[in-house]
Protein backbone atom coordinates (compact mmCIF):
# COMPACT_ATOMS: atom_id res chain seq x y z
CA UNK A 1 0.00 0.00 0.00
CA UNK A 2 2.98 2.29 0.48
CA UNK A 3 3.77 2.28 -3.25
CA UNK A 4 0.13 2.93 -4.08
CA UNK A 5 0.02 5.92 -1.78
CA UNK A 6 3.05 7.54 -3.39
CA UNK A 7 2.13 6.97 -7.02
CA UNK A 8 -1.65 7.46 -7.03
CA UNK A 9 -3.72 10.29 -5.53
CA UNK A 10 -5.58 9.31 -2.37
CA UNK A 11 -9.02 10.27 -1.06
CA UNK A 12 -7.33 12.67 1.36
CA UNK A 13 -5.58 14.38 -1.57
CA UNK A 14 -8.87 14.67 -3.43
CA UNK A 15 -10.46 16.26 -0.39
CA UNK A 16 -7.71 18.86 -0.19
CA UNK A 17 -8.43 19.84 -3.81
CA UNK A 18 -12.12 20.62 -3.31
CA UNK A 19 -13.63 24.05 -2.78
CA UNK A 20 -16.44 24.37 -0.20
CA UNK A 21 -19.03 24.02 -2.98
CA UNK A 22 -17.56 20.67 -4.01
CA UNK A 23 -15.87 21.86 -7.20
CA UNK A 24 -12.20 21.27 -7.91
CA UNK A 25 -10.15 24.06 -6.34
CA UNK A 26 -7.71 26.18 -8.29
CA UNK A 27 -4.37 24.99 -6.95
CA UNK A 28 -1.71 27.56 -6.08
CA UNK A 29 1.38 26.16 -7.80
CA UNK A 30 4.08 27.00 -5.24
CA UNK A 31 6.46 24.58 -6.98
CA UNK A 32 6.09 26.24 -10.37
CA UNK A 33 9.29 27.64 -11.84
CA UNK A 34 10.07 30.17 -14.53
CA UNK A 35 12.18 28.57 -17.25
CA UNK A 36 11.91 30.94 -20.18
CA UNK A 37 14.64 29.06 -22.02
CA UNK A 38 12.04 26.49 -23.08
CA UNK A 39 10.02 29.19 -24.83
CA UNK A 40 12.94 31.00 -26.46
CA UNK A 41 15.17 28.17 -27.71
CA UNK A 42 14.91 26.96 -31.31
CA UNK A 43 14.20 23.37 -32.38
CA UNK A 44 15.01 21.37 -35.49
CA UNK A 45 14.43 17.81 -36.61
CA UNK A 46 17.53 15.67 -36.23
CA UNK A 47 19.04 13.82 -39.18
CA UNK A 48 19.18 10.52 -37.23
CA UNK A 49 16.41 8.45 -35.63
CA UNK A 50 18.21 8.87 -32.29
CA UNK A 51 19.69 12.35 -32.63
CA UNK A 52 21.71 14.55 -34.94
CA UNK A 53 25.10 14.25 -36.64
CA UNK A 54 27.01 17.45 -37.39
CA UNK A 55 29.94 17.76 -39.77
CA UNK A 56 32.41 20.38 -38.53
CA UNK A 57 35.25 21.90 -40.53
CA UNK A 58 38.41 21.48 -38.50
CA UNK A 59 41.02 22.80 -40.94
CA UNK A 60 41.25 25.17 -43.91
CA UNK A 61 43.30 24.62 -47.09
CA UNK A 62 46.53 26.63 -47.11
CA UNK A 63 46.86 28.93 -50.14
CA UNK A 64 50.21 29.52 -51.82
CA UNK A 65 51.92 32.72 -52.98
CA UNK A 66 52.92 31.72 -56.49
CA UNK A 67 55.84 33.25 -58.36
CA UNK A 68 56.18 33.31 -62.13
CA UNK A 69 56.75 29.83 -63.50
CA UNK A 70 56.28 28.48 -59.99
CA UNK A 71 53.86 25.77 -59.01
CA UNK A 72 51.04 25.59 -56.45
CA UNK A 73 50.57 22.50 -54.33
CA UNK A 74 47.02 21.13 -54.11
CA UNK A 75 45.40 21.51 -50.69
CA UNK A 76 42.23 20.42 -48.94
CA UNK A 77 40.22 21.17 -45.85
CA UNK A 78 39.62 18.73 -43.01
CA UNK A 79 36.36 17.87 -41.25
CA UNK A 80 35.12 15.88 -38.29
CA UNK A 81 31.69 14.55 -37.30
CA UNK A 82 30.01 14.91 -33.93
CA UNK A 83 26.85 12.99 -32.97
CA UNK A 84 24.41 14.35 -30.37
CA UNK A 85 21.77 11.98 -29.04
CA UNK A 86 18.25 12.57 -27.83
CA UNK A 87 16.67 11.27 -24.65
CA UNK A 88 13.15 10.03 -23.92
CA UNK A 89 11.53 11.91 -21.03
CA UNK A 90 8.29 10.19 -20.03
CA UNK A 91 5.77 9.99 -17.20
CA UNK A 92 2.42 8.32 -16.48
CA UNK A 93 -0.43 9.71 -14.38
CA UNK A 94 -2.91 7.21 -12.97
CA UNK A 95 -5.89 7.86 -10.73
CA UNK A 96 -8.51 5.45 -9.45
CA UNK A 97 -11.61 5.87 -11.62
CA UNK A 98 -13.98 5.83 -8.66
CA UNK A 99 -11.90 8.51 -6.95
CA UNK A 100 -11.77 10.77 -10.00
CA UNK A 101 -15.49 10.41 -10.60
CA UNK A 102 -16.42 11.71 -7.15
CA UNK A 103 -18.86 14.63 -7.33
CA UNK A 104 -18.84 14.45 -11.12
CA UNK A 105 -15.58 16.41 -11.39
CA UNK A 106 -13.60 13.85 -13.39
CA UNK A 107 -12.26 16.19 -16.06
CA UNK A 108 -11.39 18.96 -13.61
CA UNK A 109 -9.56 16.59 -11.27
CA UNK A 110 -7.53 15.03 -14.09
CA UNK A 111 -6.68 18.51 -15.38
CA UNK A 112 -5.31 19.46 -11.96
CA UNK A 113 -2.98 16.45 -12.18
CA UNK A 114 -2.00 17.32 -15.76
CA UNK A 115 -0.73 20.74 -14.69
CA UNK A 116 1.57 19.19 -12.11
CA UNK A 117 2.96 16.62 -14.55
CA UNK A 118 3.51 19.23 -17.26
CA UNK A 119 5.39 21.45 -14.81
CA UNK A 120 7.49 18.49 -13.68
CA UNK A 121 8.39 17.65 -17.29
CA UNK A 122 9.30 21.28 -18.02
CA UNK A 123 11.52 21.55 -14.94
CA UNK A 124 13.36 18.33 -15.74
CA UNK A 125 13.86 19.37 -19.36
CA UNK A 126 15.26 22.77 -18.33
CA UNK A 127 17.56 21.18 -15.74
CA UNK A 128 18.89 18.68 -18.29
CA UNK A 129 19.37 21.41 -20.89
CA UNK A 130 21.97 23.01 -18.63
CA UNK A 131 23.31 20.16 -16.49
CA UNK A 132 22.45 16.87 -18.24
CA UNK A 133 25.43 14.56 -18.64
CA UNK A 134 25.35 11.31 -20.61
CA UNK A 135 28.50 10.25 -18.77
CA UNK A 136 26.57 9.92 -15.50
CA UNK A 137 23.03 9.54 -16.89
CA UNK A 138 23.28 7.70 -20.23
CA UNK A 139 19.54 7.75 -20.85
CA UNK A 140 19.44 11.58 -20.86
CA UNK A 141 21.24 14.03 -23.17
CA UNK A 142 24.25 16.25 -22.53
CA UNK A 143 23.49 19.87 -21.72
CA UNK A 144 25.56 23.05 -21.78
CA UNK A 145 27.49 22.82 -18.50
CA UNK A 146 29.35 19.53 -19.19
CA UNK A 147 30.37 20.92 -22.60
CA UNK A 148 31.76 24.14 -21.07
CA UNK A 149 33.15 22.90 -17.76
CA UNK A 150 36.88 23.60 -17.84
CA UNK A 151 39.48 25.92 -19.32
CA UNK A 152 42.19 23.29 -18.96
CA UNK A 153 43.06 22.02 -22.42
CA UNK A 154 39.54 22.51 -23.78
CA UNK A 155 39.01 23.70 -27.34
CA UNK A 156 36.16 25.95 -26.26
CA UNK A 157 38.04 27.31 -23.23
CA UNK A 158 38.14 30.84 -24.60
CA UNK A 159 34.34 31.02 -24.41
CA UNK A 160 34.34 30.52 -20.63
CA UNK A 161 34.60 33.84 -18.80
CA UNK A 162 35.32 33.79 -15.08
CA UNK A 163 36.04 35.94 -12.07
CA UNK A 164 39.71 35.73 -11.01
CA UNK A 165 40.55 33.29 -8.17
CA UNK A 166 37.13 31.58 -8.00
CA UNK A 167 36.24 29.68 -4.83
CA UNK A 168 33.39 28.12 -2.88
CA UNK A 169 30.37 26.10 -3.95
CA UNK A 170 27.87 28.96 -4.08
CA UNK A 171 28.56 29.79 -7.71
CA UNK A 172 26.24 30.35 -10.64
CA UNK A 173 26.55 31.11 -14.35
CA UNK A 174 25.13 33.41 -16.98
CA UNK A 175 24.81 31.89 -20.44
CA UNK A 176 24.80 33.64 -23.80
CA UNK A 177 23.40 31.39 -26.54
CA UNK A 178 22.88 32.26 -30.20
CA UNK A 179 20.14 29.91 -31.37
CA UNK A 180 20.21 29.01 -35.05
CA UNK A 181 20.36 26.23 -37.63
CA UNK A 182 24.16 26.44 -37.93
CA UNK A 183 24.97 27.42 -34.34
CA UNK A 184 22.96 25.84 -31.48
CA UNK A 185 19.50 24.31 -31.38
CA UNK A 186 17.34 21.73 -29.69
CA UNK A 187 16.76 18.49 -31.59
CA UNK A 188 14.05 15.86 -31.82
CA UNK A 189 14.43 12.46 -33.55
CA UNK A 190 14.12 12.19 -37.30
CA UNK A 191 10.55 11.46 -38.37
CA UNK A 192 9.02 12.44 -35.01
CA UNK A 193 7.17 15.50 -33.74
CA UNK A 194 8.66 18.36 -31.73
CA UNK A 195 7.60 19.19 -28.20
CA UNK A 196 5.83 17.57 -25.30
CA UNK A 197 3.01 15.17 -26.20
CA UNK A 198 0.12 14.30 -23.87
CA UNK A 199 -1.81 11.13 -24.66
CA UNK A 200 -5.05 10.50 -22.78
CA UNK A 201 -5.22 6.69 -22.51
CA UNK A 202 -8.68 6.88 -21.00
CA UNK A 203 -9.94 4.13 -18.73
CA UNK A 204 -7.54 1.21 -18.22
CA UNK A 205 -7.26 -1.80 -15.92
CA UNK A 206 -4.24 -1.51 -13.63
CA UNK A 207 -2.75 -4.88 -12.76
CA UNK A 208 -1.35 -5.78 -9.33
CA UNK A 209 -2.33 -2.42 -7.92
CA UNK A 210 -1.96 -3.53 -4.29
CA UNK A 211 1.09 -5.76 -4.68
CA UNK A 212 -1.05 -8.87 -4.16
CA UNK A 213 -2.40 -9.39 -7.65
CA UNK A 214 -5.35 -7.02 -7.27
CA UNK A 215 -6.73 -4.92 -10.10
CA UNK A 216 -8.49 -1.58 -10.39
CA UNK A 217 -10.03 0.62 -13.04
CA UNK A 218 -8.13 3.86 -13.51
CA UNK A 219 -7.72 6.83 -15.79
CA UNK A 220 -4.25 7.00 -17.34
CA UNK A 221 -2.39 9.82 -19.10
CA UNK A 222 0.97 9.38 -20.82
CA UNK A 223 3.44 12.29 -21.14
CA UNK A 224 6.36 12.03 -23.56
CA UNK A 225 9.11 14.38 -24.75
CA UNK A 226 11.87 13.12 -27.05
CA UNK A 227 14.50 15.84 -27.11
CA UNK A 228 18.17 16.70 -27.12
CA UNK A 229 20.68 19.48 -27.74
CA UNK A 230 23.29 20.04 -30.44
CA UNK A 231 26.03 22.65 -30.27
CA UNK A 232 27.07 22.81 -33.90
CA UNK A 233 29.46 25.73 -33.37
CA UNK A 234 30.78 26.27 -29.83
CA UNK A 235 31.77 29.85 -30.64
CA UNK A 236 28.11 30.81 -30.33
CA UNK A 237 27.80 29.77 -26.69
CA UNK A 238 29.49 31.76 -23.92
CA UNK A 239 29.47 30.75 -20.27
CA UNK A 240 30.06 33.43 -17.66
CA UNK A 241 31.02 31.09 -14.84
CA UNK A 242 32.11 31.25 -11.20
CA UNK A 243 29.78 34.10 -10.20
CA UNK A 244 29.84 33.72 -6.44
CA UNK A 245 26.36 34.58 -5.18
CA UNK A 246 27.38 35.34 -1.58
CA UNK A 247 29.66 38.20 -2.69
CA UNK A 248 27.29 39.96 -5.11
CA UNK A 249 26.63 43.63 -4.32
CA UNK A 250 24.12 46.08 -5.72
CA UNK A 251 26.81 48.46 -7.08
CA UNK A 252 29.50 45.88 -8.01
CA UNK A 253 31.83 47.41 -5.39
CA UNK A 254 32.66 43.81 -4.47
CA UNK A 255 32.02 40.49 -6.15
CA UNK A 256 31.08 40.03 -9.79
CA UNK A 257 30.50 43.02 -12.04
CA UNK A 258 27.69 41.42 -14.02
CA UNK A 259 27.44 44.25 -16.55
CA UNK A 260 31.13 43.97 -17.40
CA UNK A 261 31.02 40.18 -17.65
CA UNK A 262 27.98 40.18 -19.94
CA UNK A 263 29.60 42.83 -22.13
CA UNK A 264 32.65 40.60 -22.48
CA UNK A 265 30.38 37.70 -23.42
CA UNK A 266 28.79 39.69 -26.26
CA UNK A 267 32.23 40.45 -27.69
CA UNK A 268 33.19 36.75 -27.66
CA UNK A 269 30.56 35.82 -30.26
CA UNK A 270 31.78 36.12 -33.87
CA UNK A 271 28.45 37.36 -35.23
CA UNK A 272 25.25 37.80 -33.24
CA UNK A 273 23.37 37.96 -36.53
CA UNK A 274 24.00 34.26 -37.16
CA UNK A 275 20.92 33.41 -35.11
CA UNK A 276 18.72 34.56 -32.26
CA UNK A 277 20.90 35.57 -29.27
CA UNK A 278 19.67 35.34 -25.68
CA UNK A 279 21.09 35.59 -22.16
CA UNK A 280 19.97 33.13 -19.46
CA UNK A 281 20.42 33.56 -15.70
CA UNK A 282 18.53 32.77 -12.52
CA UNK A 283 16.39 35.24 -10.62
CA UNK A 284 19.14 36.20 -8.16
CA UNK A 285 21.60 37.23 -10.86
CA UNK A 286 18.95 39.05 -12.87
CA UNK A 287 17.98 41.00 -9.78
CA UNK A 288 21.58 42.08 -9.14
CA UNK A 289 22.01 42.90 -12.84
CA UNK A 290 19.18 45.39 -12.60
CA UNK A 291 20.50 46.83 -9.34
CA UNK A 292 24.03 47.25 -10.68
CA UNK A 293 22.77 48.89 -13.85
CA UNK A 294 20.69 51.42 -11.91
CA UNK A 295 23.60 52.14 -9.54
CA UNK A 296 26.09 52.70 -12.38
CA UNK A 297 24.38 54.94 -14.90
CA UNK A 298 21.26 57.00 -15.19
CA UNK A 299 20.73 55.95 -18.81
CA UNK A 300 20.70 52.18 -18.29
CA UNK A 301 21.80 49.65 -20.89
CA UNK A 302 18.82 47.57 -19.76
CA UNK A 303 15.43 48.09 -21.33
CA UNK A 304 12.11 46.34 -21.83
CA UNK A 305 11.55 45.42 -25.47
CA UNK A 306 8.87 43.51 -27.37
CA UNK A 307 10.04 40.00 -28.29
CA UNK A 308 7.46 37.76 -30.02
CA UNK A 309 4.68 39.97 -28.71
CA UNK A 310 5.94 39.91 -25.12
CA UNK A 311 7.83 42.55 -23.14
CA UNK A 312 11.28 41.16 -22.28
CA UNK A 313 14.23 42.58 -20.35
CA UNK A 314 17.13 43.24 -22.75
CA UNK A 315 20.85 43.95 -22.39
CA UNK A 316 22.49 45.56 -25.39
CA UNK A 317 19.42 44.56 -27.45
CA UNK A 318 19.83 40.91 -26.40
CA UNK A 319 16.95 39.45 -24.32
CA UNK A 320 17.77 38.43 -20.75
CA UNK A 321 15.58 35.48 -19.76
CA UNK A 322 15.08 34.16 -16.26
CA UNK A 323 15.72 30.45 -15.91
CA UNK A 324 15.22 28.98 -12.43
CA UNK A 325 16.91 25.74 -13.52
CA UNK A 326 20.29 27.51 -13.36
CA UNK A 327 21.68 26.71 -9.92
CA UNK A 328 23.32 28.99 -7.36
CA UNK A 329 25.27 26.02 -5.99
CA UNK A 330 27.58 25.25 -8.89
CA UNK A 331 31.11 24.00 -8.25
CA UNK A 332 34.05 26.06 -9.44
CA UNK A 333 34.86 25.77 -13.15
CA UNK A 334 38.65 25.14 -13.25
CA UNK A 335 40.68 27.86 -14.92
CA UNK A 336 44.16 26.30 -14.93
Amino acid sequence: MTALATTHPTLREVATRLDPDGSIAKITELLEQTNEVLLSMSWEEGNLPTGHRTTIRTGLPAPTWRKLYGGVQPARSTTAQVTDTTGMLEAYAEVDKALADLNGNTAEFRLSEDRAFLEGMNQEMARTLFYGNEGTQPEAFTGFAPRFNTRVGAGNAENIISMPSPAGTDNTSVWLVVWGSNTVHGIYPKGSSAGLSVDDKGQVTVENTDGNGGRMEAYRTHYKWNCGLTVRDWRFVVRVANIRTSTLTHNAAAGADIINLMTQALEMVPNLGMGRPAFYCNRLVRSFLRQQTVARVAASTLSMEMVAGKRVLTFGEVPVYRTDAILSTEAVVPLV
